[in-house]
């Protein structure tokens, strides 16, 4: 080989080179431009599949109810052989959700051999829209196994969800199993059937009523209507006791309304409320039990507030039954210093914090001039700023203007403590809907 021709072969060899790096170059760009992370694995190395259809929202939680202990007279049993059909009320729409069913309180394993959400035909009732009926599933299956002490969270359906409206949350348990795990103070008619009737539309077979919430805990959509949750943490005046039953007239609902009526407006944040008031809870006690029943707001914080769906925004009413129900004269620093635990904890995780002044409750069996000194004493730590970052002044909007020991007669259930409808209302009415906007540093 001459030497003009190993130059010319040396020549070709180099262009070569270059058209294929070229060539590599322009595929990678284009690739990139076009999406080329598709063939990326996501978490447990699944290739995306860029023909799946993609659901658009913010999860957040539409409904819920803090597990409260054991129903009594389910120690041995449970509920085998019955369907249960719970009636939630929704407050904000969407397009998927998902269930938490809890045997929390539970003994021995619960068995769910089926479980279906529906859209409730009418406000209150068990009869289900037909078009909505599905089955949920746990893992691809329509049974799971619930432990002891655990929870389940129910696989994504697609259903329409509207806000303010009932959803139907039914089980069917095969087999003994308990103490069934339930939140008492329902203020909801829910219902029971012999027999598997999960799939049931009609609601006939559902003769037996109760009162009480069994099993599921939370329901959650895939929403467009709002962009966060605000969890409310709460005793029975969050809870919604003596409130008509099956009327949805807790403070929390008529927050969640006004939250929805105020959408769009300058200020107001989108959030979705949900309830997380146990009847009698405190901030420092909790009962008996493992896990304790009824257990404090220390104990259930992670729980009940931080676990929570797109938890946004944190509101406190707790501490009235610290001062109630201490046998000695009560110390108010002590309620303080839970409630600061309580802020600190959301601050943690970034969460903006709205706590309530405790209202007054002259004429109820338990008043005593020294509960009432600790009372004002927490109030007035409260509305200086030194504990939370912004106040809803309950006891101020609801007092007897002559006698602020008293709530006043029309915002009074009867029973000197709880309030009325209206009471409830205007609780929810002098709540600053601005208050929960903005959020914390979150503690590292």
């Amino acid at each position: 080989m001459t030497k003009r021709h190993g130059y010319a072969l040396l020549a070709a060899i180099c262009a070569l080179v270059v058209a294929v790096s070229a060539a590599i170059y322009a595929t990678v760009t284009a690739a990139s431009r076009h999406g080329g992370a598709e063939h990326r694995p996501l978490s447990g190395g699944r290739p995306h599949n860029p023909a799946a259809p993609v659901s658009t929202g913010t999860w957040v939680g539409a409904w819920s109810a803090s597990p409260m202990g054991g129903e009594p007279g389910t120690g041995t049993n449970g509920l085998a052989g019955r369907s249960v059909r719970n009636v939630v009320h929704t407050a904000v729409g969407g397009t998927s959700a998902r269930v938490t069913l809890s045997n929390l309180y539970g003994q021995q394993p619960l068995t769910l051999s089926h479980a279906s959400i529906a859209v409730a035909a009418s406000a209150g009732g068990a009869a289900a829209t037909a078009d909505s009926m599905r089955r949920l599933t746990f893992g691809g299956s329509t049974s799971v196994v619930v432990p002891p002490g655990e929870q389940a969270v129910s696989d994504v359906v697609r259903i329409t969800v509207t806000q303010g409206t009932d959803v139907l949350v039914t089980t069917y348990s095969p087999v003994p199993s308990g103490p069934v795990t339930y939140h008492p103070q329902a203020r909801q008619i829910s219902y029971a059937a012999e027999g598997d009737h999960t799939q049931d539309v009609s609601g006939q077979p559902y003769t037996t009523q109760t009162t009480y919430w069994r099993y599921v805990t939370a329901l959650d959509v895939l929403s467009n209507e709002a962009d966060g949750t605000v969890v409310v943490l709460g005793d029975s005046l969050t809870d919604g006791s003596t409130s008509t039953v099956g009327a949805n007239r807790r403070w929390t609902d008529v927050l969640a309304a006004r939250l929805r009526g105020a959408a769009g407006s300058y200020d107001v944040p989108r959030y979705s409320v949900v309830n997380q008031g146990i009847s009698g809870n405190r901030v420092l006690t909790g009962g008996i039990g493992r896990p304790a029943e009824n257990p404090s707001g220390l104990a259930r914080f992670q729980r009940d507030v931080l676990g929570r769906t797109g938890v946004r925004a944190v509101v406190i009413d707790l501490g009235v039954n610290d001062i109630l129900r201490d046998p000695d004269r009560p110390d108010p620093q002590a309620v303080l210093d839970g409630l600061r635990q309580l802020v600190d904890r959301a601050h943690a995780r970034g969460l903006r914090v709205v706590g309530a002044t405790l209202m007054p409750f002259r004429g109820h069996r338990g008043y005593r001039d020294d509960r009432e000194e600790a009372r004002r004493a927490i109030n007035a730590e409260i509305r200086a700023g030194r504990v939370f970052d912004a106040v809803v002044d309950f006891d101020k909007a609801l007092h007897d203007p002559y006698d602020p020991r008293r709530l006043r007669a029309d915002y009074d259930s009867g029973d000197h403590l709880h309030p009325s409808d209206r009471g409830y209302a205007r609780m929810a009415e002098v709540f600053e809907l601005e208050s929960l906007k903005g959020a914390v540093p979150a503690e590292l």
